[in-house]
């Protein structure tokens, strides 16, 4: 999921105050306020008092000098005394010396060298106990009571699910992966596994689990951005510092020549073989060919890459404004739909490229699309207008010049419907998430689209949802206030009595399983 706004809170900042005054050169130290008065009281205490008269000055430094004179001569006084009874010898003199003279006898300090004989440095007791491990070692054993339980925090097992969020906050960007567990009692707990900090702006994801590192899955996530390169990320490592795979992006950068393509700075920019040339605004794994991904760029190109070599293999030029969405049919994984700001979908077959493909006009910008995982013939575009269409690509004509009607046209918010997925399990099932703070669901049956619930979320505007795969009436929200909501779709009355067979059979299979 993607969250592309942040909020802002309020920073600590901190003051720092130079301690030249005290002696102490180019030395800082931060400090409150409070502190500062205090700092401010110990200089006052440590420079020298000043007085207004010269004369009263002058008597009272007289003053000072005669008590200080006075105290030096009781210290010398005391000094004097004390060395005049060091010097004197004890009545008993004699026999303390014969006492000492005995002891260093005893001690022989002469032969001190020549006695090693007979004697082991490395002792045979108790310092030469050892042990076959460090595990039954008691000086080395420890309580791994902490260790096991942080342990069993961070495994995700086989019936958890994971939820990934894109996230931004105080401009700094990262993924979260959340993790949702159910005990036996049925109460769900969510937290978050851990994050990935990464350098851009998201704008889109998409999962894909391609084995870039060997063996039958991997579990990545491939992030577009502000920037014109394509970031794969490896999921499975804590505290990633740098992406698994970049996809595109600016080679380098060279001095202002004529006739270049300028960046901000003044400086020329080169781009890497086949990059996009601007912003990553839309993501599509193909869930049939593994190692492909399809990209939608604002340079109004839409590129299709292999993720196991890095490269990109197609590049399609079919719109004229920017391309904000991407999607590869469920059942034909050949067949890319694409949707523009030229207020145009177009669909084409990636075996063949060059050909025109099949185009449908819509009444504003696309915001995003979807295939209709039930069909292989039916996709919906939501729009920035707050209209959902639906179309069936039977009905497309060859002809370019042909329009193609929509199925459907759903007035389903009163701003930009931002966001669009159907149901994974249950057929004309359809959730939209829009600007105007709504999440609806939507029932799309013989192409007469009725309401059956809504929701206000705490995510503010919407920006992204999408229904779990593995618990279909589970519906994730992502939002302007930078909160990850989920909404149990089941527990609506409405949608629990329209679609309550669906939630028994998904219950029963999972009960065989």
């Amino acid at each position: 999921m993607t969250v592309r706004k942040r909020n802002h809170e309020a920073e600590k900042a901190y003051a720092f105050a130079p301690l030249e005054r005290l002696g102490v050169e180019g030395v800082r130290l931060p400090c409150s306020s409070h502190f500062l008065g205090r700092l401010g009281a110990l200089v006052g205490l440590l420079a020298p008092r000043r007085t207004l008269s010269g004369d009263s000055e002058s008597e009272e430094d007289d003053e000072i000098m005669n008590v200080d004179a006075a105290k030096k001569d009781d210290t010398i006084a005391h000094a004097l005394a004390a060395a005049d009874a060091l010097g004197k010898t004890p009545k008993n003199s004699g026999a303390s010396f014969m006492d000492i003279t005995d002891g260093l006898k005893e001690l022989d300090m002469d032969n001190y060298d020549d006695e090693d004989a007979g004697i082991e440095i490395f002792s045979k007791g108790l310092g030469d106990t050892y042990y076959p491990s460090n595990d039954v070692d008691p000086y080395l054993k420890d309580n791994h009571d902490d260790d096991s339980e942080e342990l069993e925090d961070m495994t995700i097992k086989a019936e958890d699910s994971v939820i990934v969020c894109a996230h931004n906050e105080d401009y700094l960007n990262r993924l979260e992966v959340w993790i949702l567990e159910e005990s036996e009692d049925g109460d769900s707990n969510m937290f978050v596994h851990h994050d990935i900090i990464i350098p851009e702006f998201p704008l889109c994801t998409a999962w894909l689990d391609c084995p870039l590192k060997g063996g039958e899955k991997g579990n990545f996530i491939a992030v577009g951005s502000m920037e014109p390169s394509i970031e794969i990320w490896d999921l499975d490592i804590i505290d990633e510092v740098q992406p698994f795979l970049v996809l595109g992006g600016v080679d380098e950068k060279k001095k202002k020549k004529k006739g270049k393509k300028l960046s901000i700075d003044g400086t020329s920019v080169k781009y890497k073989k086949d990059s996009h040339t601007d912003s990553v605004l839309g993501l599509a794994w193909n869930k049939e060919y593994r190692n492909i991904l399809a990209s939608a760029s604002a340079d109004k190109l839409v590129k299709i890459w292999d993720i196991t070599s890095g490269e990109c293999n197609i590049t399609m030029e079919h719109h004229t404004d920017k391309v904000q969405g991407v999607a590869w049919n469920h059942h034909e994984p050949q067949v890319l739909l694409s949707g523009s700001f030229d207020h145009s979908v177009v669909m084409k077959d990636g075996r063949i490229p060059s050909h025109a493909g099949f185009k449908w006009s819509v009444t504003a910008d696309v915001e995003s699309l979807a295939w209709d995982p039930h069909t292989n013939h039916s996709f919906v575009v939501s729009l920035e207008d707050g209209t959902v269409q639906g179309f069936d690509v039977r009905t497309a004509k060859s002809d370019s010049a042909s329009e193609s009607k929509p199925a459907f046209t759903l007035h389903a918010h009163d701003r930009a419907v931002c966001t669009i997925s159907y149901n994974p399990l249950v057929p004309n099932l359809l959730a939209t998430g829009s600007e105007d703070k709504m999440v609806k669901l939507w029932d799309l049956s013989n192409n007469q689209p009725s309401c059956v619930a809504s929701k206000n979320p705490i995510a503010g505007a919407v920006f992204t949802i999408s229904f779990s795969e593995d618990r279909p009436f589970l519906l994730a929200i992502g939002g302007s206030k930078g909160k990850l909501e989920l909404w149990d779709t089941s527990s609506d009355a409405a949608v629990s009595r329209k679609f309550g067979n669906y939630h028994s059979q998904k219950s029963v299979s999972k009960t065989e399983a």
